[in-house]
């Protein structure tokens, strides 16, 4: 117990920076109108792309004895896949309903 109270103590600016991020998050999701959504979820999209780059090149530099890194690396990417996969494919369905019928 006193290893992770060591932790939280010499990683407190991070953890109040990731705490401040969620809610600000948050906030600006909830404000968004409906019309922004497609745009926004193509640039999540390309966030997202970006994450799983980073994490196929930190898993590139893990030492191959360190199983937890490459376990959350390999969590990440598969992750970060699907979130990419299932934005492309909401916003596929979003624009597919301005789309003329025949």
């Amino acid at each position: 117990m006193e290893a992770l109270f060591s932790f939280l103590y010499t990683n407190i600016d991070a953890i109040f920076i990731l705490i401040l991020s969620i809610f600000l998050g948050i906030e600006v999701i909830s404000n968004v109108p409906a019309v922004l959504h497609t745009p926004l979820m193509s640039g999540a999209n390309a966030i997202h792309g970006v994450v799983i780059i980073g994490a196929i090149i930190v898993m590139g530099h893990t030492s191959p004895d360190n199983y937890p890194a490459l376990i959350l690396g390999f969590l990440a990417v598969v992750l970060g896949t699907l979130n990419v996969v299932g934005g492309f494919v909401v916003t596929n369905r979003m624009l597919e309903m301005f789309r003329k019928k025949k």
